[in-house]
Parts: C-alpha cells; sequence; structure tokens
C-alpha cells in the first residue's frame, strides 16, 4: 500500500467479503508497539466496514466520525497477536452506513461494536478516490505489509481540575502535524474520535482508581452512546470533562464529554467495573 496508508492503518488483509453486506479481515498488531488500546481495536473494526461501505458506492463516498451505539470489552489486545476482524452491514445508501462487528484473537472474542452509523461524504473532499480504490484492491489481495505502523499517537494531555475519584476537567492537545492525518485524512486531516476516546477512557480509569477498594484493577466493561458530533482539526484544544458515579461496588458509570470553543464536539458514556489484581 501507499505510504500514506502506514500511520493509522489497521486492516492488513481482507480476507472474506461479501459486497456491501458482510467482510472479514484480520490485522497483525505490531509486535515493537508498547501497547494497542481497546480504541484501537474498535478502529480497526470500524475500517473494515469502511472498506465494504466505500466499495460498495465505488469509492464515490466514505464514512466520517459518527456515533457507536454500544462498545462490549472483553480482553486487552497485545502486541504481536492477530486480530481477526468480521462486520456486517445492516444498511448502506449514499447518506450513511449502519453496521456491527467484532474483533477476535485465537477465537476468543476481543471486543464488539453494535448499532453503528456513519455518516457518508463526499470521497474526494477527503482522499484520492482512486488511490482508495487501488489500495481496496490491494488488501483483497496480497494484503498489506504487517509491521508497517512504526509508533501510535500519543495526543498530550494537560489536567487543569480534579477531584479525586469524582471528576476530572482536562485539554487534549491535538498536534498541528503528525504522520496520522496522512492516513485519516491526506485532503482533509481529521483528529481520530477513537484517539479522543482512548484518552478520556484512560482519564476515567484513573478516577476509578482512586475510588475503587484497595487493590482492585479497573477496566472498561461498556462504552454506550458515543457521538462524534463535529470534526477536530490539526492544532486544536479539546476540552475534556469526566464525571465518575459509583455503581455497587467496584463498579462505576463515566460521562465523557469533550469541547471546541465551547462546542461540544464529542459525548457518551463508559462502564468500568474493578476486579481483583491478577
Amino acid at each position: 500500500m501507499a505510504e500514506r496508508f502506514s500511520a493509522f492503518s489497521f486492516v492488513d488483509r481482507i480476507t472474506k467479503l461479501e459486497p456491501g453486506v458482510r467482510a472479514a479481515g484480520r490485522y497483525t498488531i505490531p509486535g515493537h508497539l508498547p501497547r494497542f488500546p481497546a480504541c484501537l481495536v474498535a478502529e480497526s473494526i470500524g475500517q473494515l466496514a469502511a472498506w465494504v461501505s466505500m466499495s460498495k458506492l465505488g469509492f464515490r463516498r466514505r464514512p466520517v466520525a459518527g456515533l457507536a451505539g454500544e462498545t462490549l470489552f472483553f480482553r486487552g489486545a497485545a502486541p504481536g497477536e492477530i486480530l481477526e476482524l468480521a462486520v456486517e452491514i445492516e444498511t448502506c445508501d449514499e447518506d450513511a452506513v449502519a453496521y456491527g462487528g467484532t474483533a477476535h484473537i485465537g477465537g476468543e472474542p476481543v471486543l464488539e461494536l453494535r448499532h453503528c452509523v456513519g455518516p457518508m461524504l463526499p470521497m474526494a473532499e477527503f482522499d484520492a478516490p482512486e488511490a482508495v480504490g487501488g489500495d481496496f484492491e490491494v488488501l483483497c489481495g496480497p494484503g498489506a505489509p504487517a509491521g508497517r505502523i512504526r509508533s501510535l499517537p500519543q495526543p498530550e494531555v494537560t489536567v487543569n481540575e480534579r477531584v479525586p475519584g469524582k471528576t476530572i476537567a482536562a485539554t487534549l492537545h491535538v498536534p498541528a502535524a503528525a504522520p496520522f492525518f496522512g492516513d485519516h485524512f491526506p485532503r482533509r486531516p481529521v483528529f481520530p474520535g477513537t484517539l479522543l476516546l482512548d484518552r478520556q477512557i484512560e482519564l476515567a480509569l484513573d478516577l476509578a482508581r482512586e475510588a475503587a477498594t484497595p487493590g482492585a484493577v479497573p477496566a472498561p466493561a461498556r462504552v454506550t452512546d458515543v457521538k462524534m458530533r463535529s470534526f477536530i482539526a490539526p492544532g486544536q484544544a479539546v476540552g475534556i470533562r469526566i464525571e465518575l458515579q459509583p455503581q455497587g461496588e467496584n463498579r462505576f458509570n463515566a460521562s465523557l464529554a469533550a469541547r471546541v470553543d465551547g462546542k461540544t464536539v464529542a459525548t457518551g458514556r463508559a462502564e468500568i467495573a474493578a476486579g481483583a489484581r491478577s
């Protein structure tokens, strides 16, 4: 694949395809990475769904941002492991794609997406249609080289206010330039919503560690009602607010909100469970 698909592309090969209906694929997590966040597992499922929907529409349009009704977390994914991806397209037309999908490792469930919707926008605003079509042919044929992503983006986050175990207000500093914008997207760079969600979940887990009983290890169990309401551009400062509410012993709900220039750009809710240290 072109070098531009070397920083934020999480499908190596499409192994099965029923055009416009369903697909299976895989992604080998590069072994040199220090970690592979669960939100990027969700990103890989979403990217496979995007390939199916884009190909159905002749690469005239592509899904960008949108909403995820429900994300279920089962286990983590480690560098060196192979994600087995599957998506089912519920509907797909010129306006939107609706889909669900799963990721497994060695047959064991890792993550499931349910009730996701991506608005379909003109491809030419974001990328060259002919180039994307060519990359699709590579994915359906020999596949892209594994391990091509050398590092993962780590946007800087500054905590501005904190009430331990209850609330955090922070600022995420979107870089003005970064390699992943070459994938997301060459003609109109957009900060990926999954990177924002990853940082939000990490902040929520920080609060849960403070509120949980000693020795308990919090982990995300379920995220619902994630809505990306507008694009986040390079160089913008994103205000994040996390509010944690206990839901019984070592179980918590976290509200997730993000704003740019006073305008809400993303919302969602996370359910966190804290279990015994393994």
